[in-house]
Parts: structure tokens; C-alpha cells; sequence
């Protein structure tokens, strides 16, 4: 079956960097567009990215665009978010999803932005 997992997740300053991946399994993965989103407690699910099958079309949310990156490794079956220059309001569980609604996300990965 279908399985995603998050890693990468923790704190971080305002404006400093970190790496997210999502690990797939269970599908052709190369022939799925991906897509990440993010949830703070009490708050819907927000759509922040997604990439084309081969990788070389990004979208982005207005929330993140020009700050994070995504990618993809088909030949590892990875998908990868490079965040930088964050902010407090990034701080969220994030997750990677076959879906912009979520379909088959994983348990996620924590993101807290501090001072």
C-alpha cells in the first residue's frame, strides 16, 4: 500500500534553513505528481507545494513561494523541501502527499520556528 514518511523536521530560527524529505513506497512514485502541505493545531491543512512527475515543474503557495524549494529524487523515491529564510508563521506539521488534499499523507514531520 500507498506509504509516505516525513523527516527533517525540528527547530530553527527565524530566517535560517532546513530540509525536509518524504520517503515513498507502495506506488509508481515517479508517475505521481507530489505535493507538500502543512497543518498548525486547530487550522485546515494547507496546500504549500507540489512538483510534476519528472520534476521539473514547481508550484508554490503565495505563503512560501520565493522561499521554499521542492524536489524530487525518482531514482530514490524521495521527495525533498528545502525551506529558508523562515519565518515564526511557517511553524507547522508538515506533510508529503500524493494529493493537494492530502490523500496518503504520512504521520508528518514537526517544524517549530523559534527565537
Amino acid at each position: 500500500q500507498v506509504q509516505l514518511v516525513e523527516s527533517g523536521g525540528g527547530l530553527v530560527h527565524p530566517g535560517g534553513s532546513l530540509r525536509l524529505s518524504c520517503a515513498a513506497s507502495g506506488f509508481a512514485f515517479n508517475g505521481s505528481i507530489m505535493h507538500w502541505l502543512r497543518q498548525v493545531p486547530g487550522k485546515r491543512l494547507e496546500w504549500i507545494s507540489k512538483i510534476n512527475r519528472p520534476g521539473d515543474i514547481q508550484y508554490y503557495s503565495s505563503a512560501v513561494r520565493g522561499r521554499f524549494t521542492i524536489s524530487r529524487d525518482n531514482t530514490e523515491n524521495k521527495l525533498y523541501l528545502q525551506m529558508n529564510s523562515v519565518k515564526p508563521e511557517d511553524t507547522a506539521r508538515y506533510y508529503c502527499a500524493t494529493s493537494s488534499i492530502g490523500d496518503n499523507q504520512g504521520p508528518g514531520t514537526q517544524v517549530t520556528v523559534t527565537p
